[in-house]
């Protein structure tokens, strides 16, 4: 459902609630009252993104990208704050099938912009991830730092902390492969 729509049936239930109240039907206006409050909030919070979300904290990434595809144009069907976390999550579901393919995600997620810093933050590290398989050490230095920065409650520091270890690794696995030659 577009977003226009659910815009008009809110402001048509929250007349409908005011009514009620005006002509002495209380309890019926409070609760037609928040109802429309309801189809007001999934203006700004779409619920296919919600449950998405719910299903990817539960590790069942099959059925989170089964209500992520039922937004079939993510410009009309959400908030345009909302954008850049729609990429995030089709980045997150992505990146368990084919690595390589959810940067175009990460990237678009990036571009379009998300308010919580710990989101940024998630999608750099999973683009340093990419960097790190794609053996372009710069590049994944450069979005560490930045996952760093960008995760002020410290959310992230554990796998920032595990990332750069590996990328230790990294070189000494390159070391040693000019050695052998």
């Amino acid at each position: 459902m577009s977003n226009i729509v659910r815009l008009i049936i809110a402001c048509v239930i929250m007349g409908a609630a005011v009514t009620m109240a005006g002509f002495g039907i209380w309890g019926w206006g409070i609760l037609v009252l928040f109802l429309g409050g309801v189809v007001l909030l999934s203006f700004f919070f779409n619920e296919n993104m919600i449950i998405a979300q719910f299903y990817l904290r539960k590790e069942n990434s099959e059925k989170a990208e089964g209500w992520l595809l039922k937004i079939t144009d993510y410009e009309k069907q959400l908030h345009k704050n909302q954008y850049g976390y729609y990429n995030l999550l089709m980045g997150l579901i992505e990146s368990r099938r084919t690595p390589m393919k959810s940067e175009k995600y990460f990237k678009k997620s990036l571009s379009l912009g998300m308010r919580m810093s710990h989101n940024v933050a998630l999608a750099k590290l999973s683009l340093a991830g990419i960097a790190m398989a794609k053996r372009n050490k710069r590049e994944a230095q450069m979005y560490l730092q930045e996952a760093a920065k960008d995760d002020k409650n410290k959310l992230l520091a554990e796998q920032i902390k595990m990332m750069k270890g590996q990328m230790a690794q990294m070189d000494k696995q390159v070391v040693r492969g000019y050695r052998n030659f």
